[in-house]
C-alpha cells in the first residue's frame, strides 16, 4: 500500500510517501481502508511515535491517528462489525496510523461514522471531538449555567469545545484573533477578546473553567481569572501545581484517550446539527509535508485533512 512514514523528528521534510507493508488484523482488530485522516503536528516528536508501549523501537512510523473510512476485514473475536460498514475512530498513537492507504484499530475504538458527514469531514472529528468532550465533561464536569473561557477557540479542540458548552448550556468567553470573530459568533461564543489587542486578564473574572490549548504565558496570565475553587484544564502542557494553590484553584492535564461510546453520542449530535466539525484545507496523503508545514504555521481554524489519492474531493 501506499503510505507517508516518518524518518526523523525533525521537520516534514522527513515525511515520505512511498510502499509500505499492508497491516493485518490481530485479535480484537479491524482492517480500515482509509478514506481520511488529519494532520496531528505534534506528533512527530510524540515518545509514543518512536517506541511501543514496551519500550520497542519504531522503525518508519506512519502518523495520523483521526480516520475515516470503511472496514473492509475484521479479526478473531470480533464482533458487532462487519466489513463494508463506514466507521471513523480516534487509532491508539503508538500504533502505525492513518496516513496512508489502510490502517488498525481496535474494535472496541471504531464507531458508526455520523451519517451527514462525508469522509473528510469526519476526519476532522475523533482527536478534537474526544479531547473537548472529555476536557469539558469528563474532567471539568461542565454544566448548565457555568462560565468557560477558551483560550485558542478558533483551532481544532477550540472551535468543538465552543460548540459543546453552548449545547451543555454555559457562558463561552473565546480567546481569537479578529479574523475569527464572525466566525466564533456563528458557532455560539457569547464574548470574544481579540488577545492582540486586548490581554484578556485585564476583562476576565470569576470564570469557573479556563480551557487552554495554548500553553506557555497564556496558562501563567489565567490563574487570575478564576474563580476560587475553579479549574484550568490544559491539553498542551501540564499547569503548575504551586501556582494553582497559590491562587486557591484546581489545575489538571490530560492526554485524549479513543472511546466509542463518545464518538457515538458527538456523532448523534453532529446528525442532529448541534455540532459541525471545521475543515481548514484539505491535502492529498502524497502532499503530507506540506500540509504538517501549512499546520506547524499555527493560527489554523479547525483541522487540516490528509485525502487519500483517489478519494473524491467532495466526500
Amino acid at each position: 500500500m501506499k503510505a507517508i512514514r516518518l524518518y526523523s523528528q525533525s521537520g516534514p521534510d522527513q515525511f515520505v510517501f512511498e510502499d509500505a507493508p499492508k497491516p493485518q488484523p490481530g485479535v480484537g482488530e479491524v482492517l480500515i481502508r482509509v478514506h481520511a485522516t488529519s494532520v496531528m503536528w505534534q506528533e512527530p516528536t510524540w515518545s509514543e511515535t518512536w517506541q511501543t508501549p514496551a519500550g520497542i523501537e519504531r522503525q518508519h512510523p506512519i502518523p495520523g491517528h483521526d480516520v475515516s473510512g470503511e472496514v473492509v476485514e475484521v479479526g478473531p473475536g470480533v464482533a458487532g462489525i462487519a466489513a463494508g460498514e463506514a466507521i471513523y475512530a480516534l487509532t491508539e498513537s503508538w500504533r502505525d496510523g492513518a496516513a496512508a492507504e489502510y490502517t488498525i484499530a481496535r474494535a472496541t475504538d471504531v464507531a458508526p461514522k455520523p451519517r451527514t458527514l462525508g469522509h473528510i469531514q469526519a476526519a476532522g472529528v475523533p482527536l478534537v471531538g474526544l479531547t473537548a468532550w472529555q476536557a469539558l465533561f469528563e474532567h471539568a464536569g461542565l454544566t448548565s449555567g457555568q462560565s468557560l473561557l477558551i483560550h485558542g477557540a478558533a483551532g481544532g479542540v477550540g472551535s468543538m469545545a465552543v460548540q459543546m458548552a453552548k449545547w451543555a448550556g454555559a457562558t463561552v468567553i473565546a480567546t481569537a484573533s479578529a479574523r475569527n470573530h464572525e466566525f466564533l459568533r456563528t458557532l455560539g461564543a457569547d464574548e470574544i477578546i481579540d488577545y492582540t489587542t486586548t490581554r484578556f486578564e485585564d476583562v476576565v473574572r470569576d470564570v469557573d473553567i479556563v480551557l487552554d490549548t495554548i500553553g506557555g504565558e497564556t496558562v501563567d496570565r489565567s490563574w487570575r481569572v478564576l474563580r476560587k475553587g475553579g479549574l484550568l484544564l490544559s491539553v498542551f502542557s501540564p499547569p503548575s501545581q504551586e501556582q494553582a494553590a497559590a491562587f486557591g484553584v484546581r489545575e489538571l492535564f490530560f492526554i485524549v484517550k479513543p472511546n466509542r461510546e463518545q464518538l457515538i453520542h458527538i456523532g448523534d449530535l453532529i446528525d442532529t446539527g448541534q455540532l459541525r466539525p471545521i475543515i481548514e484545507r484539505v491535502f492529498p496523503l502524497s502532499e503530507a509535508s506540506q500540509a504538517f508545514e501549512q499546520a506547524l504555521q499555527g493560527h489554523t481554524r479547525g483541522k487540516i485533512i490528509l485525502r487519500v489519492e483517489g478519494e473524491e474531493k467532495s466526500n
